[in-house]
Protein backbone atom coordinates (compact mmCIF):
# COMPACT_ATOMS: atom_id res chain seq x y z
CA UNK A 1 0.00 0.00 0.00
CA UNK A 2 1.62 3.30 -1.18
CA UNK A 3 1.62 6.42 0.97
CA UNK A 4 -1.00 9.38 0.54
CA UNK A 5 0.94 12.43 1.89
CA UNK A 6 3.75 14.29 0.33
CA UNK A 7 6.30 14.38 3.41
CA UNK A 8 7.11 12.37 6.07
CA UNK A 9 9.47 10.93 9.02
CA UNK A 10 10.13 7.88 9.94
CA UNK A 11 11.97 7.02 12.94
CA UNK A 12 14.21 3.22 13.14
CA UNK A 13 15.45 1.95 16.52
CA UNK A 14 17.69 -1.14 15.29
CA UNK A 15 20.37 -3.61 16.78
CA UNK A 16 23.32 -4.36 14.66
CA UNK A 17 25.40 -7.17 16.34
CA UNK A 18 28.73 -9.48 15.79
CA UNK A 19 30.95 -11.19 16.87
CA UNK A 20 34.04 -10.25 14.29
CA UNK A 21 35.61 -6.98 14.67
CA UNK A 22 34.32 -6.09 11.13
CA UNK A 23 30.85 -6.77 10.11
CA UNK A 24 28.67 -7.86 6.70
CA UNK A 25 27.15 -6.48 4.76
CA UNK A 26 24.95 -3.76 6.63
CA UNK A 27 21.16 -3.13 6.46
CA UNK A 28 18.85 -0.48 4.25
CA UNK A 29 16.10 1.80 4.46
CA UNK A 30 13.86 2.18 1.36
CA UNK A 31 11.33 4.48 -0.27
CA UNK A 32 11.18 3.51 -3.47
CA UNK A 33 8.14 3.55 -6.32
CA UNK A 34 7.78 0.07 -6.05
CA UNK A 35 7.75 -2.33 -3.89
CA UNK A 36 11.66 -4.41 -4.15
CA UNK A 37 12.30 -8.21 -4.16
CA UNK A 38 13.10 -10.17 -1.11
CA UNK A 39 16.15 -11.65 -2.41
CA UNK A 40 18.22 -8.67 -4.37
CA UNK A 41 22.11 -7.85 -4.72
CA UNK A 42 21.74 -4.45 -2.81
CA UNK A 43 21.34 -5.18 1.10
CA UNK A 44 18.86 -7.73 0.07
CA UNK A 45 16.70 -5.98 -1.66
CA UNK A 46 16.61 -5.20 -6.01
CA UNK A 47 18.77 -2.88 -7.77
CA UNK A 48 17.46 -0.17 -9.86
CA UNK A 49 15.12 1.33 -7.54
CA UNK A 50 13.29 4.61 -8.08
CA UNK A 51 13.42 6.55 -4.84
CA UNK A 52 15.18 6.83 -2.10
CA UNK A 53 17.91 4.42 -0.18
CA UNK A 54 19.57 4.88 3.34
CA UNK A 55 22.37 2.26 3.72
CA UNK A 56 23.94 1.51 7.28
CA UNK A 57 27.00 -0.03 5.56
CA UNK A 58 28.92 -2.12 7.98
CA UNK A 59 31.80 -3.91 5.45
CA UNK A 60 34.57 -2.04 3.64
CA UNK A 61 34.82 -3.12 -0.50
CA UNK A 62 37.20 -0.48 -1.21
CA UNK A 63 39.27 -1.63 1.55
CA UNK A 64 39.73 2.37 2.41
CA UNK A 65 38.93 2.24 5.73
CA UNK A 66 35.83 4.20 5.75
CA UNK A 67 33.31 2.01 7.75
CA UNK A 68 30.96 1.70 9.15
CA UNK A 69 29.20 4.63 6.94
CA UNK A 70 25.55 5.69 6.57
CA UNK A 71 24.88 7.05 3.08
CA UNK A 72 21.68 8.61 0.98
CA UNK A 73 21.43 7.41 -2.60
CA UNK A 74 18.77 8.46 -5.21
CA UNK A 75 18.14 6.40 -7.96
CA UNK A 76 15.94 6.82 -11.04
CA UNK A 77 15.82 3.43 -11.60
CA UNK A 78 18.63 3.51 -14.38
CA UNK A 79 21.35 2.67 -12.33
CA UNK A 80 22.77 0.00 -10.50
CA UNK A 81 24.62 0.08 -6.83
CA UNK A 82 28.54 0.70 -7.17
CA UNK A 83 29.65 -2.28 -4.99
CA UNK A 84 33.01 -2.17 -5.40
CA UNK A 85 33.67 1.41 -4.53
CA UNK A 86 30.81 1.10 -1.66
CA UNK A 87 28.85 3.53 -3.51
CA UNK A 88 30.59 6.66 -2.90
CA UNK A 89 30.25 7.68 -6.21
CA UNK A 90 26.29 8.10 -6.58
CA UNK A 91 26.15 8.84 -2.88
CA UNK A 92 24.19 12.22 -2.31
CA UNK A 93 25.59 12.72 1.43
CA UNK A 94 26.81 10.84 4.27
CA UNK A 95 28.74 10.31 7.20
CA UNK A 96 31.19 7.70 8.88
CA UNK A 97 29.02 6.37 12.16
CA UNK A 98 29.88 2.83 14.57
CA UNK A 99 26.77 1.54 14.83
CA UNK A 100 27.68 -1.73 15.96
CA UNK A 101 27.79 -4.01 19.08
CA UNK A 102 26.64 -0.83 21.78
CA UNK A 103 25.44 -1.13 24.68
CA UNK A 104 21.87 0.11 23.83
CA UNK A 105 20.05 0.32 20.73
CA UNK A 106 21.21 2.63 17.25
CA UNK A 107 18.51 4.81 16.50
CA UNK A 108 17.99 7.21 13.50
CA UNK A 109 15.52 9.88 12.13
CA UNK A 110 15.04 10.23 8.34
CA UNK A 111 12.88 13.51 7.58
CA UNK A 112 12.12 14.48 4.43
CA UNK A 113 10.31 18.05 3.91
CA UNK A 114 9.84 20.75 1.51
CA UNK A 115 12.07 18.55 -0.69
CA UNK A 116 14.91 18.62 2.43
CA UNK A 117 16.26 15.47 3.21
CA UNK A 118 17.80 14.93 7.06
CA UNK A 119 19.24 11.85 8.65
CA UNK A 120 19.61 12.62 12.49
CA UNK A 121 21.34 9.42 14.54
CA UNK A 122 22.23 8.50 17.54
CA UNK A 123 24.89 6.07 18.15
CA UNK A 124 23.56 3.78 20.99
CA UNK A 125 26.19 4.84 23.84
CA UNK A 126 23.68 6.64 25.53
CA UNK A 127 19.55 6.05 25.51
CA UNK A 128 19.29 9.96 26.05
CA UNK A 129 17.05 11.00 22.91
CA UNK A 130 19.23 14.51 23.09
CA UNK A 131 22.23 13.02 21.87
CA UNK A 132 20.65 12.89 18.03
CA UNK A 133 23.56 14.59 16.00
CA UNK A 134 23.25 15.11 12.41
CA UNK A 135 24.30 12.86 10.24
CA UNK A 136 23.44 14.31 6.51
CA UNK A 137 21.31 16.93 5.51
CA UNK A 138 20.82 17.41 1.48
CA UNK A 139 18.39 20.02 -0.11
CA UNK A 140 16.57 19.94 -3.46
CA UNK A 141 15.62 16.21 -3.24
CA UNK A 142 13.01 14.49 -5.70
CA UNK A 143 11.61 11.59 -4.67
CA UNK A 144 8.01 9.84 -5.82
CA UNK A 145 5.07 11.38 -4.24
CA UNK A 146 3.70 8.48 -3.30
CA UNK A 147 6.08 5.16 -2.25
CA UNK A 148 6.12 2.40 -0.22
CA UNK A 149 8.12 2.22 3.14
CA UNK A 150 10.74 -0.59 3.87
CA UNK A 151 13.94 -2.68 5.66
CA UNK A 152 16.25 -4.59 4.02
CA UNK A 153 19.35 -6.36 5.55
CA UNK A 154 22.42 -8.73 4.13
CA UNK A 155 25.09 -10.44 5.59
CA UNK A 156 28.22 -12.42 4.02
CA UNK A 157 31.00 -14.84 5.16
CA UNK A 158 31.49 -12.50 8.26
CA UNK A 159 27.87 -12.63 9.82
CA UNK A 160 26.15 -10.01 11.64
CA UNK A 161 22.61 -9.77 13.37
CA UNK A 162 20.18 -7.56 12.13
CA UNK A 163 17.39 -6.99 14.35
CA UNK A 164 14.86 -3.89 13.53
CA UNK A 165 13.09 -3.33 16.85
CA UNK A 166 11.14 -0.01 15.72
CA UNK A 167 9.52 1.22 12.72
CA UNK A 168 7.50 4.52 12.98
CA UNK A 169 6.37 6.59 10.14
CA UNK A 170 4.66 9.76 10.67
CA UNK A 171 2.88 12.17 7.63
CA UNK A 172 4.56 15.87 7.83
CA UNK A 173 2.22 18.80 6.60
CA UNK A 174 3.00 22.54 6.22
CA UNK A 175 1.04 24.57 8.89
CA UNK A 176 -2.59 25.16 8.42
CA UNK A 177 -2.71 22.57 6.02
CA UNK A 178 -3.15 19.37 8.28
CA UNK A 179 -5.70 16.83 6.60
CA UNK A 180 -8.79 16.88 9.16
CA UNK A 181 -9.62 12.66 10.95
CA UNK A 182 -13.14 11.69 8.64
CA UNK A 183 -15.52 11.11 11.05
CA UNK A 184 -15.82 7.29 10.41
CA UNK A 185 -12.78 7.22 12.98
CA UNK A 186 -15.40 7.53 15.74
CA UNK A 187 -16.31 4.64 17.36
CA UNK A 188 -19.19 4.23 18.85
CA UNK A 189 -20.25 2.67 22.62
CA UNK A 190 -21.30 -0.81 21.67
CA UNK A 191 -18.86 -0.95 19.48
CA UNK A 192 -16.26 -0.12 21.92
CA UNK A 193 -17.46 -2.63 24.54
CA UNK A 194 -17.07 -5.40 22.03
CA UNK A 195 -13.73 -4.97 21.44
CA UNK A 196 -12.76 -4.96 24.96
CA UNK A 197 -14.25 -7.92 25.42
CA UNK A 198 -13.09 -9.62 22.51
CA UNK A 199 -9.72 -8.46 24.40
CA UNK A 200 -11.12 -10.09 27.62
CA UNK A 201 -11.78 -13.18 26.08
CA UNK A 202 -7.95 -13.73 24.17
CA UNK A 203 -6.28 -12.58 27.87
CA UNK A 204 -8.13 -15.52 29.07
CA UNK A 205 -7.35 -17.90 26.29
CA UNK A 206 -3.57 -16.65 26.63
CA UNK A 207 -3.59 -17.56 30.15
CA UNK A 208 -5.33 -20.55 29.78
CA UNK A 209 -2.66 -22.05 26.99
CA UNK A 210 0.07 -20.77 29.24
CA UNK A 211 -0.95 -22.95 31.56
CA UNK A 212 -1.27 -26.38 29.20
CA UNK A 213 2.44 -25.74 28.27
CA UNK A 214 3.57 -25.37 31.70
CA UNK A 215 1.79 -28.54 32.70
CA UNK A 216 2.97 -30.44 29.28
CA UNK A 217 6.41 -28.47 29.79
CA UNK A 218 7.21 -29.04 33.69
CA UNK A 219 11.22 -28.36 33.03
CA UNK A 220 10.68 -25.43 31.41
CA UNK A 221 8.68 -23.74 33.67
CA UNK A 222 10.70 -24.21 36.27
CA UNK A 223 13.81 -23.06 34.31
CA UNK A 224 11.46 -19.66 33.84
CA UNK A 225 11.27 -19.35 37.16
CA UNK A 226 14.77 -19.51 38.04
CA UNK A 227 15.64 -17.08 35.07
CA UNK A 228 12.94 -14.53 35.99
CA UNK A 229 14.65 -14.16 39.74
CA UNK A 230 18.10 -14.35 38.13
CA UNK A 231 16.75 -11.10 36.25
CA UNK A 232 16.44 -8.99 39.39
CA UNK A 233 20.48 -9.25 40.55
CA UNK A 234 23.57 -8.79 38.10
CA UNK A 235 26.78 -10.05 37.66
CA UNK A 236 29.77 -8.26 38.40
CA UNK A 237 31.12 -7.89 34.81
CA UNK A 238 27.73 -6.37 33.80
CA UNK A 239 27.48 -4.30 37.16
CA UNK A 240 31.52 -3.18 35.85
CA UNK A 241 30.08 -2.82 32.32
CA UNK A 242 27.32 -0.65 33.74
CA UNK A 243 29.59 1.84 35.45
CA UNK A 244 32.08 1.96 32.80
CA UNK A 245 28.82 2.97 30.31
CA UNK A 246 27.75 5.21 33.15
CA UNK A 247 31.24 7.36 33.72
CA UNK A 248 31.06 7.22 29.53
CA UNK A 249 27.64 8.91 29.53
CA UNK A 250 28.79 11.70 31.93
CA UNK A 251 31.58 12.74 30.25
CA UNK A 252 29.38 13.07 26.99
CA UNK A 253 27.32 14.79 28.94
CA UNK A 254 29.95 17.09 30.21
CA UNK A 255 31.78 17.64 26.47
CA UNK A 256 28.68 18.64 24.82
CA UNK A 257 27.67 21.12 27.74
CA UNK A 258 31.50 22.88 26.87
CA UNK A 259 30.64 22.77 23.03
CA UNK A 260 27.58 24.69 23.67
CA UNK A 261 29.14 26.58 25.79
CA UNK A 262 31.78 27.38 23.58
CA UNK A 263 29.43 28.18 20.92
CA UNK A 264 27.94 30.92 22.57
CA UNK A 265 31.22 32.45 23.37
CA UNK A 266 32.49 32.16 19.91
CA UNK A 267 28.86 33.65 18.81
CA UNK A 268 29.36 36.56 21.15
CA UNK A 269 32.72 37.69 19.95
CA UNK A 270 31.47 37.47 16.62
CA UNK A 271 28.69 40.15 17.47
CA UNK A 272 31.17 41.83 19.45
CA UNK A 273 33.55 42.30 16.53
CA UNK A 274 30.85 43.27 14.10
CA UNK A 275 29.28 46.02 16.42
CA UNK A 276 33.56 47.55 16.80
CA UNK A 277 33.86 47.11 13.29
CA UNK A 278 30.66 48.95 12.06
CA UNK A 279 31.16 51.74 14.85
CA UNK A 280 35.09 52.31 13.68
CA UNK A 281 33.26 52.55 9.85
CA UNK A 282 31.02 55.28 11.20
CA UNK A 283 27.83 52.82 9.84
CA UNK A 284 24.99 52.58 12.32
CA UNK A 285 24.67 48.92 14.01
CA UNK A 286 22.51 46.65 11.59
CA UNK A 287 18.48 47.04 12.65
CA UNK A 288 18.80 50.74 13.83
CA UNK A 289 17.30 52.46 11.08
CA UNK A 290 14.61 49.80 10.39
CA UNK A 291 12.94 49.11 13.80
CA UNK A 292 9.60 48.46 14.27
CA UNK A 293 8.03 50.56 16.75
CA UNK A 294 7.50 49.84 20.67
CA UNK A 295 11.61 48.60 20.36
CA UNK A 296 14.18 50.63 22.43
CA UNK A 297 16.41 52.78 20.03
CA UNK A 298 19.55 52.02 20.27
CA UNK A 299 22.11 54.42 22.07
CA UNK A 300 25.10 55.83 19.65
CA UNK A 301 28.28 54.54 20.86
CA UNK A 302 31.43 56.30 21.24
CA UNK A 303 33.08 57.43 18.52
CA UNK A 304 36.78 57.50 17.10
CA UNK A 305 37.85 60.52 17.78
CA UNK A 306 36.56 60.60 21.22
CA UNK A 307 38.39 57.48 22.08
CA UNK A 308 41.45 59.37 20.70
CA UNK A 309 41.19 62.02 22.61
CA UNK A 310 40.60 60.31 25.90
CA UNK A 311 44.21 58.43 24.88
CA UNK A 312 45.73 61.28 24.38
CA UNK A 313 44.76 62.71 27.58
CA UNK A 314 45.43 59.48 29.66
CA UNK A 315 49.02 60.05 27.80
CA UNK A 316 49.57 63.59 28.77
CA UNK A 317 48.31 62.39 32.39
CA UNK A 318 50.88 60.05 32.57
CA UNK A 319 53.25 62.37 31.26
CA UNK A 320 52.55 64.53 34.14
CA UNK A 321 53.02 61.94 36.88
CA UNK A 322 55.99 61.19 35.33
CA UNK A 323 57.50 64.52 35.73
CA UNK A 324 56.34 65.24 38.90
CA UNK A 325 58.35 61.57 39.85
CA UNK A 326 61.37 63.41 37.94
CA UNK A 327 61.03 66.33 39.81
CA UNK A 328 60.84 64.64 43.06
CA UNK A 329 63.55 62.36 42.86
CA UNK A 330 65.68 65.66 42.11
CA UNK A 331 64.39 67.65 45.00
CA UNK A 332 65.48 64.23 47.09
CA UNK A 333 68.73 64.08 45.86
CA UNK A 334 69.71 67.87 46.38
CA UNK A 335 68.59 67.44 49.67
CA UNK A 336 70.53 64.45 50.54
CA UNK A 337 73.65 66.50 49.04
CA UNK A 338 72.74 69.04 51.14
CA UNK A 339 72.43 67.36 54.61
CA UNK A 340 75.82 65.80 53.44
CA UNK A 341 77.87 69.01 52.90
CA UNK A 342 76.30 70.24 56.30
CA UNK A 343 77.35 67.05 57.97
CA UNK A 344 81.19 67.22 57.04
CA UNK A 345 80.92 70.88 59.09
CA UNK A 346 82.30 70.67 62.97
CA UNK A 347 79.51 72.94 63.59
CA UNK A 348 76.20 71.48 61.41
CA UNK A 349 75.19 69.47 65.09
CA UNK A 350 75.25 72.17 67.02
CA UNK A 351 72.86 74.31 65.76
CA UNK A 352 69.81 74.97 67.34
CA UNK A 353 66.79 75.80 65.64
CA UNK A 354 66.15 79.02 66.82
CA UNK A 355 68.97 80.11 64.92
CA UNK A 356 68.05 78.63 62.05
CA UNK A 357 64.83 80.70 61.95
CA UNK A 358 66.15 83.89 62.72
CA UNK A 359 68.95 83.06 59.86
CA UNK A 360 66.04 82.33 57.54
CA UNK A 361 63.58 85.38 58.38
CA UNK A 362 66.56 87.75 58.01
CA UNK A 363 67.37 86.57 54.64
CA UNK A 364 63.85 86.75 53.89
CA UNK A 365 63.27 89.67 54.99
CA UNK A 366 66.51 90.97 52.90
CA UNK A 367 65.16 89.59 49.78
CA UNK A 368 61.94 91.30 50.48
CA UNK A 369 63.99 94.98 50.84
CA UNK A 370 65.70 94.30 47.78
CA UNK A 371 62.56 93.26 45.48
CA UNK A 372 61.12 96.54 46.90
CA UNK A 373 64.05 98.30 46.24
CA UNK A 374 63.78 97.27 42.39
CA UNK A 375 60.57 97.75 41.79
CA UNK A 376 60.98 101.44 43.68
CA UNK A 377 63.74 102.19 40.93
CA UNK A 378 62.04 100.53 37.88
CA UNK A 379 59.07 102.98 38.42
CA UNK A 380 61.70 105.92 38.86
CA UNK A 381 62.95 105.26 35.63
CA UNK A 382 59.68 104.28 33.71
CA UNK A 383 57.71 108.04 35.27
CA UNK A 384 60.98 109.97 34.23
CA UNK A 385 60.88 108.70 31.06
CA UNK A 386 57.55 110.06 30.34
CA UNK A 387 58.48 113.69 30.98
CA UNK A 388 57.22 113.87 34.33
CA UNK A 389 59.33 113.17 37.35
CA UNK A 390 57.66 114.80 40.37
CA UNK A 391 54.63 113.06 39.97
CA UNK A 392 53.52 109.23 40.58
CA UNK A 393 54.58 106.59 38.38
CA UNK A 394 52.05 104.76 36.39
CA UNK A 395 50.44 101.62 37.96
CA UNK A 396 52.20 98.66 36.09
CA UNK A 397 50.64 94.73 35.84
CA UNK A 398 54.10 93.00 36.09
CA UNK A 399 53.38 92.01 39.39
CA UNK A 400 50.29 92.63 42.14
CA UNK A 401 50.05 92.57 45.63
CA UNK A 402 48.02 89.45 46.16
CA UNK A 403 50.35 87.41 43.61
CA UNK A 404 53.47 88.91 45.61
CA UNK A 405 52.04 87.83 49.07
CA UNK A 406 51.35 84.77 47.70
CA UNK A 407 54.79 83.72 46.62
CA UNK A 408 56.03 85.05 49.37
CA UNK A 409 54.08 83.15 51.76
CA UNK A 410 54.84 79.86 49.86
CA UNK A 411 58.15 80.70 49.90
CA UNK A 412 58.62 81.23 53.54
CA UNK A 413 56.94 77.63 54.21
CA UNK A 414 59.16 75.78 51.96
CA UNK A 415 61.79 77.37 54.03
CA UNK A 416 60.35 76.39 56.98
CA UNK A 417 59.63 72.85 55.97
CA UNK A 418 63.22 72.40 55.04
CA UNK A 419 64.15 73.38 58.19
CA UNK A 420 62.00 71.38 60.17
CA UNK A 421 63.09 68.20 57.67
CA UNK A 422 66.56 69.27 58.25
CA UNK A 423 66.64 69.35 62.32
CA UNK A 424 64.78 66.07 62.22
CA UNK A 425 67.31 64.22 60.06
CA UNK A 426 70.46 65.77 62.21
CA UNK A 427 68.43 64.75 65.57
CA UNK A 428 68.45 61.21 64.24
CA UNK A 429 72.04 61.10 63.36
CA UNK A 430 72.74 62.43 66.77
CA UNK A 431 70.90 59.72 68.56
CA UNK A 432 72.40 57.28 65.74
CA UNK A 433 75.98 58.23 66.49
Amino acid sequence: MKTNFDWWEVDIIFRVTGRGRIGADGLAFWYTESKGAYDGPVFGSSDKWVGLGIFFDSFDNDNKHNNPYIMAVVNDGTQEFDHPNDGTTQLLAGCLRDFRNKPFPTRAKIEYYQNTLTVLFLSGMTNNEQDFEVCLRAENVVLPKYGHFGVSAATGGLADDHDVLHFLTTSLHPPGQAPIPPGSLHVSDEEQRKLSQEYADYQRKLEQQKEEYHREHPEAARKDKDSEFEEWFESDNQRELRQIFTGQSQMFEMMRELNRKLDEVVGRQERTLSLLSSVQAGVAPPGGAGQAPGQPVLVDTIRRHEVELVLSNTNAILNAARDIKTLTQEVHARSDSILQNQARQPTAQVQSVGYDMASLVSEMRDGLNTVKRDVAAASQRLGGGNGSPGGCPPRTTCLSTTYFLVFGALQVAIIVGYSLWKDNREAQAKKFY
